[in-house]
Formats: structure tokens, sequence, C-alpha cells
């Protein structure tokens, strides 16, 4: 076992995204160390609401020892170690994940989890009764044990970890696209969802994912787009379809959604202008936004969402960005309007 200082840190990430979360922990004062499929180890403190990070796993200890049981025995100690003193609620997290570009690496984790869950058990087995094998849904920070396994000798563990929110959303075979996904996981991340009777305007709403995941759940939904609208969402009741241009419809004055929807398939910054009218005119009060930057340089265009005096984030009481675990090239914001 060769446990590490403790400054550095462990992030995970989608999988082939780890240059653009190492440039984003670099401008954030990390020093990236190390890294894999799906991972970056790294030194210092700063930021912790990173757009590219899925987890953000707190002064690891890094293990690099061959067996499950040397691995397993390792972890049970360090562990007991870590929590003495720390009372852990009931369901506190037990995660074990690993790099995805090894074959076989799955089972291994698998067997490991399962062999420290019969070590605990013997030691402290309320405790290992009480674990769950998944973080609570949203951000947030959680202590318990998060165990990633970078390969089959090599692992990282941390008792505390902060969450990103993102995660693998249910599909339904109604929804239009598979776009549906992100506006589901993008209210997992934001802690709050369209409820029924409230409005959403949603911009270049074709072919409707977007439109039919606000719809199911009640609210009512001005859906803006030339296109036509599919499955689930096409002639639901509760969605009003407009072939109007998404750049160039506005609101009344004075007129406020609840919501505000976009995913549009343009340039990021001609979306961000487009954007910026509704947040200044107070046209919605909160906004899940997608922005493509296969086209552009993500961390540019990521430092001008969050500048403090750009477009954006002057009209926003909270405004986060994520790249879910559901965008591609692309991440996705959800925020707050600032009120009068």
């Amino acid at each position: 076992m060769l446990p590490n200082s403790q400054s550095n840190h462990l992030f995970t990430c989608q999988q082939g995204f780890e240059p653009l979360l190492s440039g984003e922990l670099q401008q954030h004062g990390f020093q990236s160390l190390e890294s894999g499929s799906g991972w970056v180890y790294a030194a210092g403190s700063g930021e912790t609401g990173l757009c590219f990070a899925q987890l953000y796993m707190k002064d690891v200890s890094v293990f690099d020892v061959p067996s499950v049981n040397a691995q397993a025995t390792g972890l049970l100690d360090f562990f007991i170690r870590q929590i003495s003193g720390v009372q852990l609620p009931e369901g506190w997290p037990l995660v074990f994940r690993f790099a995805a570009e090894e074959k076989g690496l799955g089972q291994r984790t698998k067997a490991l989890e399962k062999e420290f869950r019969a070590r605990l058990k013997k030691r402290m087995a309320r405790l290992e009764r009480t674990a769950a094998d998944e973080l609570p849904r949203g951000s947030s920070d959680h202590q318990g044990l998060f165990v990633f396994m970078a390969g089959f000798s090599k692992l990282f563990a941390a008792v505390t970890v902060r969450s990103g929110g993102q995660q693998r959303m249910a599909d339904d075979p109604a929804a239009p696209s598979r776009s549906y996904l992100k506006t589901e996981e993008a209210f997992a991340v934001l802690g709050i969802e369209p409820s029924p009777g409230e409005t959403v305007v949603d911009l270049g709403a074709a072919p409707g994912g977007w439109s039919y995941s606000a719809a199911r759940r009640g609210a009512s939904v001005t859906a803006i787009d030339n296109g036509p609208m599919k499955g689930g969402a096409k002639d639901h009741p509760l969605i009003r379809h407009l072939r109007e241009d998404a750049f160039k419809f506005m609101p009344a004055a004075g007129e406020c959604y609840d919501w505000l929807f976009c995913d549009l398939v343009e340039d990021p910054y001609h979306v961000m202008q487009q954007i910026e009218r509704w947040l200044r005119g107070k046209h919605c009060r909160r906004f899940v936004v997608n922005l493509k930057f296969g086209r552009a340089d993500a961390l540019v265009l990521l430092a001008k969402v969050l500048d403090p005096s750009g477009r954006l984030r002057p009209h926003c009481t909270t405004l986060t960005v994520r790249h879910l675990f559901h965008d591609r090239d692309e991440f996705t914001l959800v925020g707050e309007v600032r009120g009068e």
C-alpha cells in the first residue's frame, strides 16, 4: 500500500474527456499528476463545482497491490482508521467504480467489493448492513467509502467525495429522442423539476424530447421549432407547438415562463446571445440550456459562461454548468434567474 499525501485527489469524468478535465483543473489551481480512462489524479485545492468532473474524491489514498485479499485488507484498515469517531448515517454510501478500458476490470471490482463487504461484516456488522451501493441523487458532499479501480492492481480510496450530480437516467419508450435523458439528468443536478401547472417554453423543441419531459410532469409547454414533433410529444394535450424560428421568438413584455429550455444545434455563442435576451428581460424563472462545443474551445466557452461580468451570470442567482452523463460534445447549464 502506498498512501499519498493528503493534498492529492481523484477526479472522474466521462471517458474521452480527460484532457478537458485536466485543463479545467489547471485553471482552478490543481496540478494533474496522472490520468487514465475516465480519471485524473491531481494535487492542490480549489474549485469544487467543476463542469467536467463527475466525482471529486478528496484526499485519496493510493493502493498498488496485486491480490483482491490484500486490497480488501488494506481498504478495511484504511476505512476503519478514517472513520474513527465519525457517525455514518443510515444508507451511507459504499461505492466501487472502475476505469472502463481494461477487459475484466468490472468483474474484478465486483469481486473486491464482495470481499470487502464480507470483511466489514465480520468487524462491524451493523455498519455493513446500513451501507448503500449508490450515491444519493444531486450535487453534494458525502461521507462513506469510495473506491475507484484504475487497474487490476492500482486503486484509489477516499472517505469524502463531492458528486457533480451526473447519473445515468432511465429511458422512456414514449420519449421522442434520447435528448430527453439530458433534461431528466439536469433536474437531478438542479434539485428541482417542473411541476403541474407550471409553464415551460422550449426553444428548438423538435422532435420534442425536452417538451415531453416537462409535459409528463404536468407542466404546460410552448414548443418552438419549425420541425415536427414526434413520439409522446406529438399531439400531447399539454404541448402547444408553434412552427417558428427559435431565435426570433420572444415573449411579450412582462410575460414570464416558469422554465426556459433550449437545446439548439447552433453556434454556442449565438445561443448565448439569445439566452441573454431571455434572462435580461426576466422572461423565465429557471432554465436548462445545452451548449454545443464541438467546433469551439470548450474551456474558453466555459469561462465565458461563468464570467461574473459576462452575458449570463449577472442575471442569475444560481448558475451550474455540468458535462452530464448523457452529454457528448456539449455541456448543460441549469440555474435560476435573478428577480427584481
